[in-house]
């Protein structure tokens, strides 16, 4: 039986195919271009539709497919008529334009309410409740055809199926569904002026809910979910950190944190019922590669690696805030910048690498004691599992295990598993994760990063300051 798991991400979709022992049979890979004009992010919602049937045909040309799951981000919307056909472009999770409308349920509900219901801790433009709100206001004519609201999972497995079905996990950041409950929360959706008929059926993930010609069609999860299954991370004492661009933590949680009015880490509903707490920091492996175009253009990752391993722990003395495009957890600062500190005339273009290798490990620490729950072991993904030196450092400064994975596309796997499951192939996804292969394992090495870590505080604390 063999198993397809489709990532549909901002910018690309992936499709990777397994055999129901979770081997790699084949992949496809379609990069595309969102609309964007200021705050506005858009896409034909055609366009999702027409990428899914590419993937689907090339990976069908010389393999066939027993089922299929699709994750997606959370909040892209698909407003259609009656028949699903879309009334307007897709307005994409990056979208901004609704900051009024944010301000206006926050205002009405206060950000404690929305938590304890929703699990997130603020109310942004991007959520689903706001951009409804917006459209209602400012689209009336859109709105008055709009009689399904899709998100982008949900829209796609209409596609396949003609069933008018969602997944729970993808439902999280809308803010009208209440995690605790598990169902759509009415007081928000009476303030927005939304029908629960023009929602679709909640379910959960791993779900059979019918075919696209003979293959199973089966509910994922979000993509932080659908990754976090691939790599194995399914249940307390691991979590997983995706270091690539950004710096993404996903760590389950069997209980829904207290509200705190200095956190700004989600709680989002999981795929078996439970929750996860999801951190990220929009700097980590760009600083690196920020770096290296700036200054080191013909040297390769893997010799900048060579050059930092000379260096001392610590640096020399250099300290680097990896804040190119603002800090988020535990500090929430857009104003925030990049910075060294520390410099002497001996100082190299290596200290300098290494001083941002180790920004990102102080980083990591920082966000796993600001989430403040007990992790045995983290599964590491991205460009920043390829780095041994990198691996060790994290490992050292959170004095915690580190797991790297043979599989690299960990939400394709993740979905493949959901398929596998709704299929039947599978009993459980804790079943099917026992498949999954680990690759290197790194462990504390004794190295003394106190100093590091105590450096990276003090120069945060005086140079990641918010203006008032």
């Amino acid at each position: 039986m063999n198993l397809l798991g489709i990532d549909f991400g901002t910018t690309s979709v992936k499709a990777v195919l397994f055999d129901d022992k979770l081997n790699e049979l084949c992949s496809y890979t379609e990069d595309y271009t969102v609309k964007t004009s200021g705050n506005i992010v858009e896409l034909e919602a055609e366009k999702y539709w027409e990428l899914l049937q590419n993937a689907l045909a090339n990976i069908r040309k010389e393999n066939t497919v027993d089922a299929l799951s699709i994750d997606t981000q959370c909040e892209t919307l698909i407003l259609t008529d009656e028949d699903g056909n879309p009334v307007r472009d897709a307005i994409v999770w990056l979208d901004n334009r609704a900051e009024e409308e944010a301000r206006e349920i926050e205002a009405h509900f206060g950000r404690k309410k929305v938590y304890e219901i929703t699990g997130q801790p603020e109310i942004t433009a991007t959520w689903p409740a706001s951009k409804l709100l917006w459209v209602k206001k400012n689209e009336g004519d859109v709105w008055a055809r709009t009689k399904k609201i899709f998100l982008l999972e949900d829209y796609l497995l209409y596609k396949l199926t003609g069933e008018f079905v969602t997944e729970m996990t993808l439902q999280s950041s809308t803010i009208y569904f209440d995690i605790n409950k598990s169902c759509y929360w009415d007081e928000m959706l009476d303030f927005i002026g939304v029908e629960k008929s023009q929602l679709p059926a909640l379910l959960g993930s791993g779900e059979y809910i019918g075919k696209y010609d003979d293959i199973k069609v089966v509910t994922s999860a979000m993509d932080q979910v659908a990754g976090a299954i691939g790599a194995g991370v399914i249940e307390k004492g691991v979590c997983s950190v995706m270091t690539g661009t950004t710096m993404a933590i996903y760590m389950p949680t069997d209980t829904v944190p207290e509200y705190r009015e200095d956190s700004f880490v989600p709680c989002h509903y999981s795929y078996d019922g439970s929750y996860a707490l999801l951190s990220w920091s929009p700097t980590a492996g760009m600083a690196l590669k920020w770096f290296k175009e700036a200054f080191l253009k013909d040297v390769s990752f893997d010799e900048i690696n060579r050059m930092a391993e000379k260096i001392p722990v610590g640096s020399d003395g250099v300290t680097f805030l990896p804040y190119l495009c603002g800090s988020t957890m535990p500090k929430y600062n857009p104003d925030a910048r990049g910075s060294f500190t520390g410099l002497t005339p001996e100082h190299t273009p290596a200290h300098f690498a290494r001083s941002i290798m180790e920004s990102v490990a102080c980083m990591l620490k920082s966000n796993l004691d600001y989430l403040n729950c007990d992790v045995e072991e983290i599964r590491v993904m991205g460009g920043g599992a390829k780095s041994p030196l990198w691996c060790n450092m994290k490992s050292d400064i959170t004095k915690k295990r580190l797991i790297t994975l043979k599989n690299k596309e960990t939400a394709c796997l993740g979905g493949a598993i959901l398929a596998g499951v709704g299929a039947g192939i599978f009993d459980s996804v804790k079943e099917a994760c026992s498949m999954i292969q680990t690759d290197k394992v790194y462990t504390p090495q004794g190295n003394d990063y106190s100093g590091v870590y105590a450096n990276f505080v003090k120069y945060d604390t005086i140079l990641n300051v918010k203006e008032r």
